[in-house]
């Protein structure tokens, strides 16, 4: 029986939904994922001054935006220009979600967001490399890592993470689910709003985990190493992001 407690994740700060700490997960092999160093949340385009002091009071030092270049001009983000954060913007999205015609969206209307993270996995693997580098080279404070609702890109991050140290599937599946609970007071509106056969987008549904997961299990024998290696990363590379992430209970 597992000893996960997504609750125990949880981090709470003005204009920010689905913040959490990424450490305290169990692995394999009696480790833990690392506490004090990395973070995930939604985007915090609308936090206020108040709000980005009191994330860098508490640590932040880097912050990676995982959305597109057309979301990060249209919604900005107050770390970009920030002077005390190291600021990186990795899209994991190609195009713009907000267009109508965006061949990615259209994807969706017939799609599971589990179908567009195997697509994302499958397209930009390269870049996901380059989120795994940016954690193995910053090393001060926090790393906060975020999309626009902290579900999506930022969920297939933290799940190779976590895949990576060893994570039990059905840790790693509710690590994920629980983002639309955390957010539900912020999503429920959009998908009031939103027509019918895209409602599922701003759900965090477990079976688009699964498909993920399923994926790697294909694919790469359920091994997160095997899918970095793939796209590009060293062997090395591979040791020193687990060094960094892990630790013995």
């Amino acid at each position: 029986m597992s000893n996960y407690d997504s609750d125990s994740q949880r981090l709470f700060f003005d204009d920010l939904i689905n913040c959490r700490e990424l450490g305290g997960m169990p692995g394999s092999d009696g480790c833990t994922f690392k506490s004090g160093i990395l973070m995930r949340s939604g985007s915090p385009s609308l936090a206020s001054a108040k709000a980005v002091k009191e994330l860098k009071d508490f640590g932040v030092r880097t912050v990676i935006d995982l959305r597109s270049k057309a979301e990060l001009e249209h919604y900005g983000n107050p770390f970009r220009e920030d002077p005390d954060t190291h600021f990186y913007n990795i899209p994991l999205f190609v195009g713009d979600p907000d267009a109508e015609e965006d061949p990615t969206m259209a994807f969706l209307e017939t799609h599971s967001m589990g179908d567009f993270y195997v697509m994302m996995a499958k397209e930009l693997g390269k870049e996901v490399v380059e989120v795994m580098r940016v954690f193995i080279n910053e090393t001060s404070g926090y790393t906060l890592f975020h999309c626009a609702h902290g579900k999506d890109r930022t969920g297939v991050i933290a799940a190779l993470l976590y895949v990576l140290i060893g994570a039990k599937r059905e840790d790693v599946v509710l690590n994920y689910k629980v983002s639309y609970d955390y957010a539900k007071d912020f999503l429920d509106p959009l998908i009031e709003a939103r027509v019918e056969n895209m409602r599922h987008t701003l759900r965090s549904d477990a079976s688009n985990m699964e498909t993920f997961l399923g994926f790697i299990e294909k694919e790469y024998d359920y091994k997160a190493e095997r899918y970095l290696i793939g796209n590009g990363m060293s062997e090395s590379e591979v040791d020193a992001l687990k060094k960094r992430i892990t630790q013995k209970s």
